[in-house]
């Protein structure tokens, strides 16, 4: 009787535990809207028309409504094909009786004469060269306040001639008429656009030549926002700036170093550190639901692709400037999330595609919808710039007595600014919070810090702190990019004595056996894929593996000592967060034996390895975030 009283007990206070920790699904479900079996909806753009259908395009060129998408009346909505035939499509928007979409090589609108929900007219409002580069996406159309449209094109792969077609990596605002003109250079990959709820205009930026990481940039006519490639169009009569490539240093400084430079250059206005918030950036939405999708009135959602979810931003403008914080909101889509868009219930539609551009979601396509439970989550609210540090705000009321300095964990590091594909966090520093001020409604907290650094991203943790009803923050770091000080008077406390344990920081070294007597070697295919994915080997072998990185993204290949711990060695080159790019995404683990260093497209390394005399199975991986599900192969011993 006592060993069942006891077991009772156990199972009781482990259920009282799992209460006080908080999921996203709590307060944020996911819910699959149905998809027929023969229609591939590879969701290139999404837009709701006014009697609550949803437009959808997708990336093999048609556009489908579906009727009664939040699933209201019926658990399977109708889908209707209302075009077809387009180029990749990678927007779409519904404006006064019409859908406009951006194919590769055109803004197109699609009107409906007759009112049978078919497309009978397609006309072309503005059209742009191409020369057959895969990478020329082409993105909205999105509207402004007086109508006219904005469209961004994609630099071609970096390599192979990124700017050759005209206007490549430029924003075009283009009105109904057909009118264009040219309004900023510098995009990469501006797989996003969205306005904020003051009618601005930002992009979402991927990492790749010039890039360090993904971000988001406030866009004005004749900015400039990072890669020179666009520059090469400068010289036309229209074009709003006159800056060309050759102005535009190489020398591995920060950005926003650089950019002071230059009176053109617009930095961005949120970081997203890669592959802790995410890997590829994409759509931009504000939130403009008035409460019915939680407490973020106002904010903005920002979706990933590569990592298959959505992260929430706060924007604040100090001294003119845009700056704010990202904070995770909701991960765990089906495939890679590309579009947003609100429904006439207020939940948030999402469209989704992973073809080519693999994803943590493993589905090749999918539209789901995120629903507000009504319950609000203990979160970050907003971050704001003080003089003298950070002012956090909170969700819900904190428990005061458990608050203090040790509760918080600060640093700040940047990125280089080089034509190399990507960058290393660099400059990292820690700063020590000196005190803590509380409001007296427990919903703000001050943290006074020293020597905060312009032009760096911070990466705020408050692990240490819990809500009035003992709960955790559901996110408990949130990421702030500091473009501007606020002016106004610093406070002056002694500093506390914060005891920081400094990470472990180690490589793993091959084995570097000479003379090998069988060579491997491995390329890359599109869609994330090694060029061949098994190898037979003899006992007792000495190998000499080489990868060639002939993609135009990084990767690694790291060699495991049994498939089994594929999976266990991908997750914690994941965690390894702003330092993994130090470490090559390798991580401390007894399961890796030999890896490569992590390569720049283009780029090709050797390694050499043993593999015993008895029969076995070696596995091989690339653990940059978000590749590990896709690239994998089989050594096999036998």
């Amino acid at each position: 009787m006592k060993i069942l009283f006891t077991f009772f007990l156990f199972l009781s206070i482990s259920a009282h535990c799992m209460a006080q920790v908080p999921r996203e699904s709590d307060y944020y479900q996911i819910v699959d809207v149905p998809i027929p079996q023969n229609i591939v909806l590879e969701v290139g753009g999404m837009s709701f028309m006014p009697d609550g259908r949803l437009g959808v395009a997708t990336r093999r060129g048609e556009v489908w409504l579906i009727d009664d998408p939040v699933m209201a009346v019926t658990s399977s909505p109708h889908y209707q094909r209302f075009a077809h035939g387009l180029h990749e499509p990678l927007g779409l928007a519904w404006h006064k009786g019409a859908f406009y979409t951006t194919q590769r090589s055109e803004l197109t609108k699609l009107l409906d004469t007759d009112g049978d929900a078919v497309a009978d007219h397609y006309q072309t409002i503005y059209s742009w060269p191409l020369e057959g580069n895969y990478h020329e996406y082409s993105y909205g159309p999105l509207f402004q306040k007086d109508g006219t449209m904005i469209v961004a094109l994609n630099l071609g792969w970096v390599g192979y001639g990124a700017s050759l077609s005209k206007w490549r990596g430029w924003a075009l605002s283009i009105d109904q008429d057909g009118n264009m003109s040219p309004i900023a250079t510098g995009m990469r990959s501006p797989a996003g656009m969205g306005l904020n709820v003051n009618g601005d205009i930002f992009y979402a930026e991927n990492q790749g030549d010039w890039i360090g990481s993904g971000y988001i940039t406030h866009v004005e006519v004749g900015d400039f926002v990072g890669n020179p490639a666009g520059l090469r169009w400068t010289n036309e009569p229209n074009s709003p700036l006159s800056l060309k490539s050759e102005d535009i240093p190489d020398t591995g400084n920060s950005l926003f170093e650089v950019a002071k430079g230059i009176k053109e250059f617009k930095t961005p206005a949120v970081w997203f550190p890669h592959t802790i918030l995410g890997i590829s950036t994409s759509d931009i939405v504000p939130d403009t639901t008035n409460g019915k999708f939680g407490p973020f009135t106002g904010q903005l959602f920002v979706g990933d692709q590569g990592h298959s979810k959505i992260t929430r931003v706060f924007l604040e403008k100090v001294q003119g400037v845009y700056q704010g914080a990202a904070i995770p909101f909701r991960e765990g889509f089906a495939s890679g999330v590309l579009r947003m868009a609100w429904d006439p219930e207020g939940g948030m539609m999402v469209g989704q595609t992973s073809r080519g551009w693999a994803a943590t979601g493993g589905k090749p396509y999918s539209l789901q919808r995120v629903v507000w439970t009504g319950k609000i989550p203990f979160e970050i609210h907003t971050v704001r710039a003080m003089p003298d540090g950070f002012a956090i705000t909170l969700t819900q009321l904190a428990d005061i007595s458990a608050i203090k300095a040790s509760s918080f964990a600060v640093e700040s590091f940047t990125y280089k600014y080089h034509s190399n594909y990507g960058s290393p966090p660099i400059n990292i520093a820690e700063h020590p919070v000196k005190t803590t001020i509380i409001s007296e409604d427990s919903l703000e907290i001050r943290l006074v810090l020293e020597n905060l650094r312009e032009g760096y991203i911070y990466s705020i943790s408050a692990e240490g702190i819990q809500s009035s009803d003992g709960l955790p923050l559901l996110h408990p770091t949130a990421f702030y990019t500091l473009n501007r000080l606020p002016e106004g008077a610093v406070t002056h406390v002694e500093v506390e004595e914060i005891e920081s344990d400094a990470q472990s920081m180690q490589s793993i070294a091959p084995i570097t056996e000479i003379t090998p007597n069988v060579s491997l070697s491995v390329g890359t295919l599109p869609n994330l894929l090694f060029s061949q994915n098994e190898f037979n080997v003899p006992p007792g072998s000495r190998i000499a593996f080489t990868f060639n990185n002939d993609d135009d993204m990084l990767h690694n290949l790291i060699v495991v000592n049994h498939a089994d711990a594929t999976d266990e060695v991908a997750m914690a080159a994941m965690q390894l967060g702003l330092r993994g790019h130090e470490m090559q995404y390798v991580p401390a683990s007894d399961a890796v034996i030999a890896h490569t260093s992590l390569l720049e497209p283009g780029t090709s390394e050797t390694i050499i390895f043993n593999v015993p005399d008895e029969p076995a199975e070696y596995a091989f991986v690339c653990t940059f975030p978000g590749h590990a599900m896709t690239m994998r192969g089989m050594i096999r011993v036998k």
